[in-house]
């Protein structure tokens, strides 16, 4: 594979046809196709892993998943202190790879004791080695898009990241697609449990990737020198994401948000199984229907990923981003509470998924861009695991309470409306004050060196 020097300005038809997708400077191409494939990888090594999780999940039953998803927010609580005492004591050009590289030690150690000494399948070692690893890969999907996002919001700067992380998350997406088609044909010639090996050396890719093509691109008339950050360490308290969370109204805010965010997805699933579940008779029809909806869903993100993401962030700002969500919600939940129906639901799905992929994640990731280092790498982890955990927790038994009010899912949906109505408010704060921040910062337009973000004036709090 050749890269492209930094010096190297794209020229041709790759370039013309970069351009047509994404507004991209030459400067910027080498480091952006880098994050692509860097993403390309990490979100691979999860999706091979995702049908395993799945299979282990439908082995224990509906009655014991809340058990497995408790045992998730857990091993959250547990591994934020662990990354939070990587950044203390390591430049961030080492944290990275250590990271990354831990999680494929772990799935070498699964697979050596599934393999070798796990007990017979189905007997209650072999049962629990399941659990266990299902905990375990739900926190290493949470970690493995988090600590990704952590190194694009500080390596790109906010005006870079609006134009430029729509693109790079089609890495992201085409990497889902192609982990889960690895393991389909795979998993019945090599067995589910060589997956893991699968899993272990797409990290490790990954890794080789950044690692081997460092991220650089200098604005002009700065010398490589001044960019440079690697002997940098972030330093800082081990608990800090969790108080700097507390402390600053705009990181508390981005955890409203996601929780506002999981609370709708919640409610949408729960319809979804209520429909699918009385509509379609058998499980071959359920599942065909919901494949039929996933690739309608990945089809608009990436069409929108490409073509628009990065257009909507820039020409019409952060807010308009944030809120298309929100608004599409507010529509979605007061259709689906006049008529609780499939349609109303199948067209729903697709269009809250694809943009929350599309547009809704890149937007919130473009609102890390201008706070602290340390929150970056910190409260961002915080609040994109632990948090998101703890809200979708919040969120079921939120439901559940509603529902055990004597709502039917109609009720539910118009509660979940002005809910809705918060979360589009939210939305537009946040991005007007993340466009304050970003007027602020004095430093010069430049993505700093892979696992080398830049140094910039931080306002978080």
């Amino acid at each position: 594979m050749t890269v492209p020097r930094e010096d190297d300005a794209p020229r041709g038809f790759v370039y013309a046809l970069l351009r047509r997708m994404v507004e991209v400077e030459p400067n910027e191409v080498r480091s952006m196709l880098i994050s692509f494939v860097f993403f390309f990888f990490l979100l691979s090594s999860y999706f091979v892993l995702r049908p395993v999780r799945d299979a282990i999940a439908a082995a224990t039953g509906v009655t014991k998943l809340q058990w497995l998803f408790l045992g998730t927010l857990t091993g959250t609580v547990i591994c934020n202190p662990l990354f939070a005492g990587l950044v203390m004591r390591f430049p961030v050009r080492r944290v990275i790879p250590i990271s990354y590289h831990f999680f494929a030690a772990s799935f070498i150690a699964f697979y050596i004791v599934l393999r070798f000494v796990s007990a017979a399948e189905g007997s209650a070692v072999d049962i629990w080695t399941q659990r266990v690893f299902f905990v375990w890969i739900t926190v290493f999907a949470l970690f493995n898009t988090s600590i990704f996002w952590t190194l694009m919001a500080d390596a790109w700067r906010s005006e870079q990241a609006k134009r430029l992380f729509g693109f790079i998350g089609v890495g992201g997406t085409a990497g889902s697609i192609i982990g889960s088609a690895t393991t389909a044909s795979l998993a019945t010639h090599i067995g589910a449990v060589n997956i893991l090996l699968v899993s272990a050396a797409l990290i490790e890719l990954a890794v080789i990737t950044i690692s081997v093509w460092p991220l650089h691109t200098v604005a002009p008339g700065q010398s490589m020198r001044e960019t440079r950050a690697d002997a940098e360490v972030i330093g800082g308290k081990l608990w800090a994401g969790f108080t700097h969370v507390v402390k600053s109204p705009y990181l508390f805010g981005i955890c409203l948000f996601q929780i506002l965010y999981v609370f709708g997805s919640t409610v949408l699933y729960f319809a979804q199984s209520d429909i699918v579940g009385r509509e379609y008779s058998n499980l071959t029809s359920r599942t065909s229907v919901l494949a039929d909806l996933e690739l309608a869903a990945q089809v608009l993100t990436v069409i929108t990923q490409l073509f628009l993401t990065g257009r909507i962030l820039r020409w019409f700002g952060l807010a308009v981003g944030l809120a298309i969500l929100p608004v599409v919600s507010i529509v979605g939940f007061g259709a689906l509470g006049l008529a609780p129906a499939f349609a109303t639901v199948a067209v729903f799905t697709v269009l809250r998924r694809g943009m929350n992929f599309a547009v809704t994640n890149p937007a919130v990731e473009v609102l890390f861009t201008v706070v602290r280092r340390e929150d970056k790498y910190k409260a961002k982890n915080v609040i994109e695991t632990f948090v998101y955990r703890a809200g979708d927790q919040l969120a079921a038994w939120s439901y559940a309470g509603l529902a055990a009010l004597g709502l039917s899912l109609a009720g539910i949906s118009f509660v979940t409306v002005p809910v809705s109505v918060v979360w589009l408010a939210l939305a537009a704060w946040l991005g007007r004050r993340q466009s304050e921040m970003a007027a602020h910062q004095s430093a010069p337009l430049v993505v700093n060196t892979a696992l080398t973000p830049t140094t910039v004036p931080e306002l978080s709090r």
